[in-house]
């Protein structure tokens, strides 16, 4: 449990580094994210905002798109901040496709000061849409 600990404290730190590197002009609300892949590779993402609101995407998705793009699919955990003092989870976007590649994905929730707490991808979006339905639906 200690290592874990020490793990998700990694990854709240480079989330932390992320979201210095969030592109927030309209909202100045500066994301960071970090995802931890089963291989032990590391990306991080942060939020990229746009004039055109609905072109905005967010950090966890950033570092998943990264992720995936480098060939990643399996992911062990993501660790989330922002600059309030308090936890904030990712928006339903994001659940939904961190539920895409695993609904046990750790999600570390971090205030900034080293303090968080974990749920899993789909203890955040419970009844999620997945790939099984897709199939069961193309099955009838």
């Amino acid at each position: 449990m200690e290592q874990l600990q020490e793990e998700y404290l990694k990854l709240l730190a480079q989330a932390l580094a992320a979201r210095e590197k969030a592109y927030a002009p309209y909202s100045k609300f500066r994301v960071g994210a970090a995802l931890l892949t089963e291989s032990g590779d590391i990306f991080t993402g942060c939020n990229v905002e746009n004039a055109s609101y609905g072109l905005a995407n967010c950090a966890e998705r950033t570092a998943v798109y990264k992720a995936v793009s480098e060939g990643h699919t399996k992911f062990q955990a993501i660790a989330v901040v922002t600059d309030l003092k308090q936890y904030v989870s990712p928006c339903g976007a994001c659940r939904q496709v961190l539920v895409e590649f695993g609904p046990d994905i750790q999600v570390v929730m971090g205030d900034g000061e080293g303090n968080f707490f974990v749920k899993t991808s789909s203890q955040l979006l419970p009844f999620s849409f997945t790939s099984e339905e897709l199939n069961k639906l193309a099955e009838e």
